[in-house]
């Protein structure tokens, strides 16, 4: 358990606020240029009968690695950064 002003809370939470801003505007991203190139919407609307297979497929795939990989280098970013503020404040 986290000792009351450890900054563990406030690390936590910085984390997740930057871990959602980061994935949101990350989607948003890879749609504008999902559309750019493609000249079509993301296929997001399954339901849509002119979504294709490989169309969602290569869209899964594209979204679940950039997404996953963004959100592992801001936990790891925003915690490298409360660890080096909980060292200097033990300093």
């Amino acid at each position: 358990m986290g000792k009351k002003g450890d900054g563990g809370t406030s690390a936590k939470l910085v984390t997740t606020v930057a871990t959602v801003g980061g994935v949101f505007v990350l989607r948003k991203v890879l749609a504008t240029v999902w559309t750019k190139i493609t000249g079509k919407e993301p296929p997001t609307d399954l339901a849509k009968p002119e979504v294709t297979l490989p169309e969602v497929l290569l869209w899964a795939v594209a979204t679940g690695v950039i997404v996953e990989a963004a959100k592992f280098f801001i936990v790891r970013g925003t915690m490298r950064k409360s660890v080096a503020d909980a060292e200097a404040e033990a300093s």
